[in-house]
């Protein structure tokens, strides 16, 4: 399979790294690390996490307090959003993979 992110979650991804960079020096890093340690595993077990009522999956990070919200479509994992566990939850949810 192969991983696509969403142009918002990138954008917001970045945001949080700058945020995290912004606290403390090297602490973005960890937190990109971790979410490509994330993708990752996600690449290799897609199907893992439980389908959620609304069509999507979810993987928690271990350390930061985000996860990583995806769709399957096919053969393409689609991350729709690298979300804060407690702010705005499923704010993304609308979010549409291209078709």
């Amino acid at each position: 399979m192969m991983l696509r992110i969403l142009d918002e979650a990138t954008a917001e991804f970045a945001e949080a790294i700058a945020h995290y960079e912004d606290i403390e020096s090297g602490l973005g890093v960890r937190l990109r690390q971790e979410v490509q340690a994330a993708a990752s595993w996600i690449e290799n077990h897609p199907e893992l996490p439980n389908l959620r009522s609304n069509g999507y999956r979810r993987l928690n990070l271990k350390i930061f307090p985000f996860y990583v919200a995806y769709m399957i479509q096919a053969e393409i994992i689609w991350i729709l959003a690298i979300a804060h566990c407690a702010r705005r939850p499923e704010y993304w949810i609308e979010r549409r993979i291209p078709i």
